[in-house]
């Protein structure tokens, strides 16, 4: 097996860790776009030694909480996976707020919430009164 093939199976393998099949979303909206993000992203990133797929996953959603990425809702969809509870979300959208702007602490917390409805999740820790 070359090099391509092999970083490709690696990306494939964390897909699938993360219960993201294939990302079909990305392979159908287009097919160059989710080859790069497979081989580099997924194929060298994140397979990367040093970090855990938990790790890189919460580094990963306070990034797209920053830059209120569309790719944040398929995250949060999915972290659960890597045995990221929706407090540990909650937790991470609170530490980037004020370093990212609470309007888009806002709009995460919308987004986790929307998702925490779809999948009748619940935060295990009450809010403080």
């Amino acid at each position: 097996m070359g090099y391509e093939e092999e970083r490709r199976k690696r990306a494939l393998e964390i897909y699938k860790k993360m219960g993201w099949g294939e990302n079909e979303g990305v392979k159908e909206a287009d097919e160059e776009l989710w080859k790069i993000i497979t081989d580099v992203m997924f194929g060298e990133i994140w397979s990367r030694p040093g970090l855990s797929l938990r790790d890189r996953e919460l580094i990963t959603l306070g990034a797209l909480v920053m830059d209120r990425a569309e790719g944040m809702k398929l995250h949060m969809q999915h972290a659960h996976n890597l045995g990221i509870t929706y407090d540990e979300m909650r937790e991470t959208i609170f530490q980037v707020m004020y370093y990212a702007g609470q309007s888009k602490g806002l709009f995460a917390i919308r987004r986790l919430k929307e998702v925490m409805k779809e999948n009748g999740g619940s935060f295990s820790t009450p809010a403080k009164k």
